[in-house]
């Protein structure tokens, strides 16, 4: 079970945490999958996730790969959650660093897992920290993207029946970098609303 370390609430009811544990044993709706383009599901978190959840993820990844093609940053692929306690695995393609316009492709990737949730029905998704591992993006600037994404999404979608948003980490490194730039994009937020 994760452990809840901060929230953010919202009027529509939806809500936004950070939770440090171990993604795979969430018993949310969804949770993402950091993956590649091609869906193979070999190292980092989607190799815990693919481990975990046994050999339907991968099966049912390569089946969708061969159906629609590589995995667009905006446009996340999507499985069965094989053995783990979800019910789905949102497969999001982070951008890796240096490749150019990074920032632009994380924030798809983040609102493109959220508007896939929205499109399966599901009120829980859980998040890892997309391509801070093995991609190599900053911590810190990632915190900030996924902080402005997930607020972005919420904000123009009160109906959703996405309610619940949370970004489970593990690592030491991460899970502090997550936390010091929520405490700053929550006090810049509570300052431009007063």
């Amino acid at each position: 079970m994760s452990e809840i370390l901060v929230s953010q609430s919202y009027p529509s009811g939806q809500k936004l945490e950070i939770a440090r544990g171990d993604l795979t044993t969430e018993q949310v709706d969804a949770i993402v999958n950091a993956a590649n383009a091609h869906l193979m599901h070999g190292g980092g978190v989607a190799a815990a996730i693919s481990r975990r959840g046994g050999p339907a993820i991968q099966q049912e990844s390569d089946a969708w790969v061969r159906d629609h093609g590589a995995v667009p940053h905006h446009q996340p692929a999507y499985t069965s959650g094989g053995k783990l306690p979800c019910r789905y695995v949102i497969h999001a393609v982070g951008p890796v660093w240096g490749s150019g316009d990074e920032d632009r492709k994380l924030r798809q990737a983040i609102l493109g897992s959220l508007q896939r949730a929205d499109e399966l029905r599901l009120t829980s998704i859980a998040f890892p920290a997309i391509s801070t591992g093995i991609f190599g993006f900053p911590k810190e600037r990632a915190a900030a993207i996924f902080f402005n994404a997930i607020d972005e999404f919420i904000q123009q979608h009160p109906g959703s029946t996405v309610k619940l948003v949370r970004i489970t980490l593990f690592d030491a490194p991460t899970l502090q970098a997550f936390l010091d730039d929520f405490e700053a994009w929550r006090n810049k937020n509570q300052a431009e609303d007063a």
